[in-house]
C-alpha cells in the first residue's frame, strides 16, 4: 500500500515538473516574441541587425560561461573534444543563415503583426521537407504532397485576409523562413552522423553567426544605434538574456517530454501567441483567418503525427483516401548511401 502511494507520488511530481517545463518554455517563447516587436519599435531600438548581433554575443558568452560551469548541460560536447576547430568550419554556412533568419525575422517585427506572422510560421516545416526533396534527403509521396497543399493554402489564406496586410514585411519574413529551414537542412547534412545536444549546438553555431553580424553592422552601420543602445539598454540586456534562457529551455524541454511532447508543445505556444496577441494586445483577426489558421493547425498536426506514429488509423484513412499503395518507401528511408540521415 506504502509502495503504491509513495509510486503515485512520484507519478503526480514528474508529471508536475513536465507541465512545468512546459509551461516555462511556451511562457519564455512567447514573451520573447512580443518582446522583440516592443524593441522593433520605431522610438525604441528600430535596428534590426545591431538587435541579431547583440543577442549573439550574450548567447556566445553565456553559452561558454554556462558550460565552464556546468559542462554536464553540454554532453555531446566530450565527444568532439580535440576537433572543435575542425567542426567550427561547418559551422559558418549554418551561421549565415543563422544572421539572414535573425536579421529577416526582426526586420518584419516593424511592419507586420506577431498574429500575421505566427501565420507565416506554421509553413515552416513543409518549407524544411521541399527543400530536403530537392536536395535529394527526403522523399515526396501523395500524403506528403496532400498535407503540404493544405498547411500552404491555409496559411496564405491567413497571411492575404490581415488587416494590415504588408508586402514589405511579407517579404522579410519569408527570407527570415526560408534561411531558418535552410540552416535546418543543411545542419541535418553536416551533423549525419554527430549527434550534438541543443546547448552544444548552440555554442558552435553562436560564435559563426555573430561574426557574420558583426561584418554586416560593419558594412551597414548606423550612427543612430549606439544613443538608442545607450537609453535603453536595460531592455536590450534582458532581451539578450531571455534569448539565451529560450536556448537553455528548449534543451531542458527535449530532454524532459521527448519528440512527441516537444511537438504538441510547439503547436499550443503557437494557439496562445495568436489568442495572447489578439485578447491582450488588440491586433485584429478576422473569421476567415480563425478558420484558415484551425485548418493550419490541424496540417500541421498531422504532418507530426505522421512524423511521430506513421501507422496511426487516421493516416491509414487518409492514405486510402488519396488511393496510396498499401506499401511505400518511408519518409526516414535512407537516400543519400553512406550517410545517415
Amino acid at each position: 500500500m506504502s509502495e503504491g502511494i509513495a509510486s503515485s507520488k512520484y507519478d503526480m511530481a514528474t508529471i508536475a515538473w513536465k507541465l512545468g517545463v512546459c509551461i516555462v518554455y511556451i511562457g519564455i517563447s512567447t514573451t520573447l516574441i512580443r518582446f522583440n516587436k516592443h524593441l522593433m519599435t520605431k522610438d525604441v531600438f528600430p535596428f534590426s541587425l545591431a538587435l541579431s548581433t547583440i543577442h549573439m554575443i550574450v548567447s556566445t558568452t553565456l553559452c561558454w560561461l554556462l558550460y565552464m560551469v556546468k559542462p554536464s548541460m553540454f554532453p555531446a560536447m566530450r565527444t568532439v573534444e580535440g576537433k572543435k576547430l575542425d567542426m567550427a568550419k561547418w559551422f559558418v554556412p549554418i551561421g549565415a543563415l543563422f544572421a539572414v533568419m535573425l536579421y529577416g525575422s526582426n526586420q518584419a517585427y516593424i511592419f507586420c503583426s506577431v498574429t500575421m506572422l505566427q501565420f507565416m510560421k506554421e509553413a515552416n516545416v513543409m518549407i524544411v521537407f521541399l527543400i530536403s526533396c530537392t536536395v535529394g534527403l527526403q522523399l515526396m509521396d501523395r500524403l506528403r504532397f496532400f498535407l503540404i497543399v493544405w498547411v500552404i493554402v491555409s496559411a496564405t489564406i491567413s497571411v492575404s485576409g490581415d488587416l494590415r496586410f504588408s508586402l514589405v514585411g511579407i517579404a522579410f519574413q519569408a527570407i527570415s523562413q526560408v534561411a531558418e529551414c535552410g540552416r535546418l537542412v543543411v545542419g541535418e547534412f553536416v551533423l549525419s552522423g554527430r549527434k550534438l545536444d541543443p546547448l552544444t549546438y548552440t555554442a558552435f553555431v553562436a560564435p559563426c553567426c555573430c561574426a557574420i553580424l558583426l561584418v554586416a553592422n560593419t558594412v551597414a552601420w548606423n550612427p543612430a544605434v549606439i544613443p538608442a543602445a545607450m537609453t535603453h539598454w536595460r531592455l536590450l540586456a534582458a532581451n539578450a538574456g531571455l534569448a539565451f534562457l529560450l536556448n537553455v529551455m528548449v534543451a531542458v524541454a527535449i530532454k524532459e517530454i521527448a519528440a512527441v511532447g516537444f511537438v504538441l508543445m510547439g503547436l499550443t505556444k503557437d494557439i496562445f501567441i495568436v489568442a495572447l496577441s489578439c485578447v491582450l494586445f488588440g491586433e485584429p483577426i478576422t473569421h476567415t483567418q480563425t478558420l484558415a489558421f484551425s485548418l493550419t493547425l490541424v496540417g500541421v498536426g498531422t504532418w507530426s503525427l505522421l512524423k511521430i506514429s506513421p501507422e496511426a488509423p487516421p493516416l491509414q484513412l487518409l492514405k486510402r483516401a488519396l488511393c496510396m499503395p498499401a506499401a511505400e518507401k518511408n519518409e526516414t528511408d535512407q537516400l543519400l548511401p553512406g550517410k545517415n540521415v
